[in-house]
């Protein structure tokens, strides 16, 4: 058990947690809506400091990261927990471990020591903090990273966006990426299918941008709730906005959880939202979760030509030179060194 970050004390022993946008306020011996931060006598504790739940390396398309040091390992962790309730959350039974098993806590007992040397000895690239909300630890995520970073390893975040403006300017001063889920681009949705709102979602992304973090954009097309093309054009239009060179990898959904109600995302709905993307001046969009169903690959913007040839997370041709497109020299965004 480690005292948390980013919390001020209130009267009668309560404490306002400021590391996410719930800005949650919680009474003495109670937990905040991630259920993984604790109000013990008028402190504020994270419970899953150094409780790692999964840790394995992944190729750094897996989550995904197609901009950044392509064809790479990052040695990735997470712990259990969520400030989100996501009706299809794919991850749950960790993500949603406390509040499925009266509070209680898990995960093996690791340093940020501990797990910078297993990223070095495994000849990863980067650490990611990924699988649940790394929001929700990010005081050990902030520990590691520095770390990391004096090895000349990079840090990726995996996450839902739903940030703070401190907690964000923080994250920004250690992590290299961060790939940001955008759910919907309805508030509607994020409060019946997330238990969350939309807008400190935007705000986190344009945020991260401006502070020189690379990101890339998620959205999980899910069938009858964010795949009408009014909604997609409305996210490519903020994408777009942020910047022409910000990928959107556009994700089939599959049927998991309390959302079994939908079928799988049709493979014709990524690809009409991929040519909705690009129609809107996006110069990269990827579809996910349909390998050799087209949209893998990465083009240059400028001619056409092929630069990266993808089937699923193998890299199968890769002709870049420097960040530079081959044939005419055009410069690709991304981080490539």
């Amino acid at each position: 058990m480690q005292e948390a970050r980013f919390w001020e004390s209130l009267e009668d022993q309560k404490v306002h947690c400021h590391l996410c946008a719930h800005e949650c306020q919680i009474d003495p011996g109670k937990r905040g809506i991630c259920r993984v931060r604790e109000n013990r006598d008028g402190t504020l504790y994270s419970l899953v400091y150094g409780k790692i739940i999964s840790e394995n390396i992944d190729p750094i398309e897996k989550k995904p990261l197609y901009h950044f040091l392509p064809g790479s390992s990052s040695y990735s962790i997470g712990t259990v927990g969520c400030n989100f309730q996501c009706l299809h959350c794919q991850n749950y039974e960790i993500s949603q471990y406390p509040r499925l098993h009266e509070g209680e806590i898990i995960g093996l007992p690791r340093s940020p020591e501990d797990i910078v040397a297993a990223a070095l000895e495994n000849q990863s690239a980067s650490i990611s903090y990924t699988y649940t909300e790394p929001t929700i630890f990010l005081e050990f995520a902030q520990d590691t990273a520095r770390l990391a970073r004096a090895q000349g390893l990079r840090n990726v975040f995996v996450s839902n966006g739903f940030m703070t403006e401190p907690s964000a300017k923080a994250l920004a001063e250690v992590i290299d990426a961060d790939n940001v889920d955008l759910k919907s681009f309805r508030d509607e949705h994020y409060r019946k299918v997330c238990k969350a709102r939309l807008q400190p979602v935007l705000d986190t992304i344009v945020r991260l941008k401006q502070l020189g973090v690379w990101v890339e954009i998620t959205t999980l097309v899910i069938p009858g709730l964010n795949d009408s093309t009014e909604e997609l054009t409305d996210i490519a239009q903020f994408i777009k906005g942020v910047g022409v060179g910000v990928p959107w990898h556009v994700s089939a959904f599959y049927p998991i959880y309390k959302m079994l109600d939908r079928p799988p995302t049709p493979v014709a709905t990524l690809l009409k939202a991929r040519e909705i993307g690009l129609k809107a001046g996006l110069r990269y969009v990827y579809t996910g979760n349909i390998p050799g169903k087209g949209g893998e690959s990465t083009f240059c913007y400028a001619c056409g030509a092929l630069l990266i040839d993808r089937l699923g997370l193998h890299i199968l041709r890769y002709d870049l030179k420097d960040g530079k497109c081959s044939k005419c020299q055009a410069e690709i965004d991304g981080v490539w060194k």
